[in-house]
Formats: structure tokens, sequence, C-alpha cells
């Protein structure tokens, strides 16, 4: 006999009787799991299908359209498709966005991992990791475009590196290569999104006991082994999450591009950005449905080789 069935034995008859009858009522007035399953899920697939959904179709079906100065026109045509998958400037694009989200995918891998690495297994006060995380952290609090801009001044031909490399006599005249180019879009995506690295990689080392890599080295393992074998394995979780955080802010953004290339270099979003400007709806249409389906994809593979659902719920 349990607690509540012992109180329930020495009530009067008629409370007594009232009790069960409540507790009855409570019990079939309760809900179904699956149906607070859906209660749950409800407000975030709302969003979804709103936010994400409705748009991504309305995009599809316009993909298909046919247009000209003048309007577009309801119609099933692959025209779009076919112009956006055979010129080859779409491929010179493609290759150019791939290339940056390589270069700043292995830079912020490294930066990431090796900050994450040194807040969670060097810095032994949680008091202390917080504030250095906090830090990193504070350049978010601003704006993305402020950020961006706020390397014009620093990295310009008569901006404040140039003038320190020249007054420590590294150069005698400014470096042009640093402004308006490659190196300057890449630095600002290092910039931008390595904190997106540094967050999810400190969460799986975290996990991480620092038991077994002491049993490591305890049984002859040398740092580059324990690394190898232990701890890159443990946050590969981290690592997928980061690195998708990463392509996809990369592949989406053309701000950057624009600015800090001087109109050099061009990114997918820059392009599609062209077109709705010049009001080709379905061909900007098609080009945000194939970016789509190739960030879908990269993001596919990544989530192939590291199964993140499975690695969150052990």
């Amino acid at each position: 006999m349990n607690g509540g069935e012992g109180l329930t034995s020495i009530l009067p008859f008629g409370v007594r009787a009232r009790t069960v009858v409540g507790t009855a009522r409570r019990r079939s007035t309760r809900l179904p799991p699956w149906l607070v399953s859906w209660f749950q899920v409800g407000p975030l697939a709302l969003i979804l299908v709103v936010l994400f959904a409705l748009p991504t179709t309305l995009f599809l079906i316009v993909s298909f359209y046919d247009y000209d100065r003048v309007g577009i026109y309801p119609a099933f045509l692959l025209d779009n498709y076919r112009e956006l998958l055979t010129t080859p400037a779409t491929w010179r694009v493609y290759v150019s966005s791939l290339r940056f989200a390589f270069i700043v995918w292995a830079i912020t891998l490294f930066l990431g991992f090796n900050i994450a690495y040194f807040l969670i297994f060097h810095i032994r006060s949680n008091v202390v990791r917080t504030v250095l995380f906090l830090l990193c952290a504070i350049p978010f609090w601003t704006s993305g475009i402020i950020r961006t801009i706020a390397w014009i001044p620093f990295l310009g031909r008569n901006g404040a590196f140039n003038q320190m490399l020249m007054g420590l006599g590294v150069t005698s005249k400014p470096l042009t290569f640093l402004l308006f180019s490659d190196f300057a879009v890449i630095v600002t995506y290092v910039h931008l999104f390595t904190l997106l690295m540094v967050g999810p990689i400190a969460n799986s080392l975290a996990k991480i006991d620092p038991a077994l890599m002491e049993a490591a080295v305890d049984a002859g393992a040398s740092r580059w082994r324990t690394m190898v074998d232990i701890v890159i394995p443990l946050s590969k979780t981290g690592i997928t999450l980061g690195s998708i955080l990463v392509f996809t802010q990369v592949m989406g953004d053309y701000f950057v591009v624009r600015q800090m290339s001087g109109g050099q270099s061009a990114s997918i979003v820059s392009m599609l950005s062209t077109e709705i400007q010049a009001m080709q709806y379905p061909p900007a249409s098609a080009n945000a449905m194939v970016l789509v389906v190739f960030v879908a994809c990269l993001v596919a593979v990544m989530m192939k080789v590291v199964d993140v659902r499975k690695e969150l719920v052990k």
C-alpha cells in the first residue's frame, strides 16, 4: 500500500468516494501522449511552414515562369534552369563561393578548435572560462555590417595596419593587397564566423572526461596521438555542427564579398541580388532553388559522415 492509498483508506466513506471520483476524472481528462507531442512541436512546425516552406514553394513555382521586361507569365519552362546551369559565369561564381567557403572553414576550424581546447582543458576556473568566452562573443553584440566595414580603415592603403608595418620598417610602401581583395574577404569572414565554430566544439569538448586523456598519456600515447585518437573523435559532433554553420553562412552571404572585394569577386547571393534588382524574378527564383539544393546536399554529406542526432543523444 502506497502513501496515497493509505491516506484514502482512513478518510470517511463519503470523502473517500469523492476523492476516488475526482482522481478518476483527472485521469480521464489527461491528454494522450501523441496529442501532447503535437502541441509541443506545433508552434515550431507552424513557423517553419510559414517562414520557410511556403516561400520556398513560391520560389519553386516562379522559377518555371516565363518573363520579359514587362512582367512574368505563368508557365512551365525549364529555360531558367537551363540558362543558369549552362552559363560559364554561373560555374565561376559557384567555384568562387566554394573556394571562399573551404578556405574560411579550414581557418575557422583550426582557430575554433584551438580556442575551444584552451578554454575547456587549460582554464580550470569556470568563472574565468565564462569571462573569456564572453570576450570572444562581445563583437557579436554589434551588427555584422559594422564589423565588416570596420576592416576598411584598418586594412586600407593608409590604414592602421599599413601604418604600423611602415613604422616598424617591415615595408617601405603600403601593401595594396590587404583591402578590396580576396584576402580582405577571407579575413572578414574569419572574424565574423570563428565563434560559430568555437561554441559547438567547446560544447563537445566539455563532455570529454579528462581521465581518458590522462589514461592515454599514462599508457604511453603522445600528445598528438591523444589528440587524434581521443579528442578529435569525441568532438566530431561539435566540429560537424560548426562546419555546417560556417558553410551555410559563407554560401548565403553577399555583403562581405561586395564590400571587401571592391567588386572584384562575386558570390551566388550577389548574383541573385543583381537579378532581383533587374526584376528578373524567374531566373532569381531558379538561382535560389539551386542554391538551396546545393547547400542542402553539402549539409546532408556532413550529416552522413557524422550522425549528429545519434551523437547528441549519447
